[in-house]
């Protein structure tokens, strides 16, 4: 299966107005973003879990990493409300599910494979900065080293912000909105924009937050390839 697989292209979803898709697990739907493979697959997904629905206890060959949109995610290492940050590097196990139900966004397959490093981070209780030459946002890093950078940045109403992308970048808009290239993004509207292109967006007039994740599309093929190779 191929969603939105040319990563030379720029691609922008607003997955809230997608309809859900069944998952293999009972309870557990989907919004596919991107994807290369079936089952087992480099993908980007909004996931949503019915309350009390779960998954079967499973290994991440390939990593996955996590933020929470709604609701409380759940697996036996502990409760992640909205706005946590998970890493689940390869080679990691859980059993994940919600009692209360939830909805995250997800992305498998897109760690280095030799990455161990756990990471879980309540961004609600986490300080953000001032940006460094651009007034108006504030950052708050979630995750950085030698392949990638991720981060919540929030911009104040009317913010204007450029971007130059050498590696690439995906950014979900947490809420409020942003207009980029002629385009307005929303709450869950995601956009990905190919290396070596910018991000020039204006914040709308109750600013916004966002997810950032840039420089990790360089080696994309790499992961493609390992997946293709299951």
């Amino acid at each position: 299966m191929k969603i939105n697989a040319d990563f030379d292209k720029r691609v922008l979803v607003h997955s809230a107005d997608m309809e859900w898709l069944n998952s293999p697990m009972a309870g557990v739907s989907r919004r596919p973003l991107d994807r290369v493979g079936d089952e087992v697959a480099r993908a980007t997904t909004i996931v949503k879990y019915e309350p009390g629905s779960k998954f079967s206890p499973h290994v991440h060959t390939g990593g996955e990493e996590i933020i929470v949109l709604e609701g409380v995610f759940q697996d036996e290492h502990g409760d992640y409300g909205v706005g946590s940050y998970i890493r689940n590097p390869p080679q990691s196990s859980h059993t994940p599910g919600s009692k209360p139900g939830c909805v995250i966004f997800v992305k498998l397959w897109q760690f280095d494979p030799e990455d161990r490093t756990h990471v879980r981070l309540n961004t609600k209780h986490m300080k953000s900065v001032p940006a460094a030459h651009q007034p108006g946002v504030y950052i708050t890093p979630l995750y950085i080293d030698e392949r990638e950078e991720v981060n919540l940045q929030q911009w104040k109403a009317g913010t204007e912000v450029s971007i130059k992308l050498e590696h690439g970048a995906e950014v979900l808009v947490l809420d409020g909105s942003i207009s980029e290239s002629g385009e307005l993004l929303t709450k869950h509207s995601w956009l990905r924009v190919p290396a070596g292109e910018s991000i020039s967006a204006v914040a709308g007039d109750t600013g916004a937050t966002l997810w950032l994740k840039m420089n990790h599309l360089a080696d994309v093929r790499e992961q493609i390839a390992l997946v293709e190779a299951i």
